[in-house]
């Protein structure tokens, strides 16, 4: 029996095609439209509704080289139920190259928004109507914050039922069980009964070619774990992930210049140097203890410190040796130079 048509903003999708379609969301005061651009798969076969989507936060921009890549891939002519790519949900901080809307606001804080509320919770308001209600499942793109970098990592609450075999299979080395935060898109989510994962990898503004080939690899996993796509020997995972009991930033307790060689997914002794701030003129140089074991899963780019800057972020884990070697074999699968 052929499957119904999926019906998306007055837009119908016949199965076994694909279509992009854009949402109305507002217009501009130049008088312009601006709409929110989302590709459907509409397989022949039923199966899950999947929603991927990048640039919640518009500098977070290696969530949509992902979303592009993916879109390109011959496996997905074979669909089994329907994949929504949303390669650009904050229209408005994408254009600008910001985090952000143009009222200041953080999209991620403002779900599930409302149709007469603020800029952000309008757009909040119309993924939710449009895109959320029709998932059974999402994954949500992004990277560190502006000037901070993450090694690639899934973060989710592995309490809400269907998020941990979603995790998982998706194939990062690393899965944070992370608290839910008020107004945030995997809150709505879960009050809806989706299971929603966060892959985090790379920086803000800039693309990074580990994080994004590591990305379409673990979503065209977490599908096959689905049952979206056909299994493939030749596509299955060689490292297990790992889940963090924890995670710690390390602040600056001083002001200056930041001097480090550790890299992301290095492993790290408590009471271990991991870096140094020293002053202008050299005169000073004061060494930043590690407090606990732990592997980096993220630190900053910028040199130039002040008092009380995060500056690396490390993952808590009951045996962090066996974690390193992880990352240390999954960069090699994904980095062609490493």
């Amino acid at each position: 029996m052929k499957r119904e048509p999926f019906t998306i903003s007055g837009s119908e999708i016949r199965a076994g095609t694909r279509q992009t379609v854009h949402i109305p969301v507002s217009r501009r005061y130049s008088s312009a439209d601006l709409h929110l651009p989302i590709h459907v798969i509409h397989g022949s076969r039923p199966g899950p509704t999947l929603f991927v989507s990048a640039a919640i936060h518009g500098d977070e921009i290696n969530g949509v080289e992902i979303v592009r890549r993916l879109l390109r891939r011959s496996s997905l002519k074979s669909i089994r139920g329907t994949l929504i790519a949303v390669p650009i949900l904050n229209v408005y901080g994408f254009l600008a190259q910001t985090r952000y809307l143009p009222d200041r606001r953080d999209l991620n804080r403002c779900f599930p928004g409302s149709p007469r509320g603020s800029l952000a919770g309008r757009l909040a308001h119309t993924f939710m109507t449009e895109v959320l209600s029709r998932a059974t499942h999402g994954i949500d793109l992004h990277t560190g914050s502006l000037h901070r970098t993450n090694l690639p990592q899934i973060r989710t609450t592995l309490e809400v039922p269907g998020c941990q075999e979603l995790a998982e299979s998706f194939g990062a080395p690393v899965i944070l069980d992370a608290a839910i935060r008020p107004g945030s898109l995997r809150e709505a989510a879960g009050k809806l009964g989706v299971p929603v994962i966060i892959y985090e990898a790379g920086e803000a503004l800039r693309f990074d070619e580990v994080a994004i080939r590591a990305g379409v690899r673990g979503v065209l996993s977490a599908m096959r774990g689905l049952d979206m796509l056909s299994a493939s020997s030749k596509h299955q995972r060689a490292v297990k992930p790992v889940v963090a009991k924890g995670s710690v930033w390390v602040r600056a307790h001083e002001s200056g210049i930041l001097g480090t060689k550790l890299r992301l997914g290095a492993r790290v002794e408590e009471g271990q140097v991991m870096g140094t701030i020293s002053d202008p003129l050299g005169e000073e140089e004061i060494p930043i203890p590690a407090p606990k074991d732990g592997v980096l899963i993220g630190r900053t780019n910028l040199p130039l410190i002040n008092e009380g800057d995060a500056l690396f972020h490390l993952g808590v884990f009951t045996r962090p040796d066996p974690v390193a070697d992880k990352v240390e074999r999954f960069h090699e699968e994904i980095d062609p130079e490493y």
